[in-house]
């Protein structure tokens, strides 16, 4: 569990540097600029200890990407009022459906 733990801090942090890049207005601002460099720096370092705590690559990343394009997408619609379709809706649950069939699959050999 701790490994899961470990991709959540990854993901939060990849999350927030992301958000700070819209924010930071082309590097323009100091203080969402310095959240970009440190939450992808947190980000990374997080994601290759998730990957030396033995979770499979393939695994790790899709579940950081899905989580990391849901969480953004989110935050683009509550924060900076980004339009959100029921295309895009379904775009959404369709990356996290896979990702979903990969963590399955990928546990299917452990049986």
């Amino acid at each position: 569990m701790f490994v899961y733990l470990v991709l959540a801090v990854a993901i939060v942090a990849e999350v927030a540097a992301t958000v700070s890049l819209k924010l930071s207005e082309g590097f323009s601002r100091v203080v969402p600029s310095i959240v970009v460099v440190v939450g992808y720096l947190v980000a990374f370092t997080a994601l290759g200890k998730v990957l030396h705590l033995g979770m499979p690559i393939g695994v790790a990343y899709a579940i950081w990407c899905a989580f990391g394009v849901a969480a953004v997408a989110g935050v683009g619609v509550v924060l900076f009022k980004e339009p959100l379709n029921a295309t895009m809706v379904v775009g959404l649950l369709l990356v996290i459906a896979g990702v979903v069939a990969i963590e399955l699959g990928s546990n299917a050999g452990d049986a």
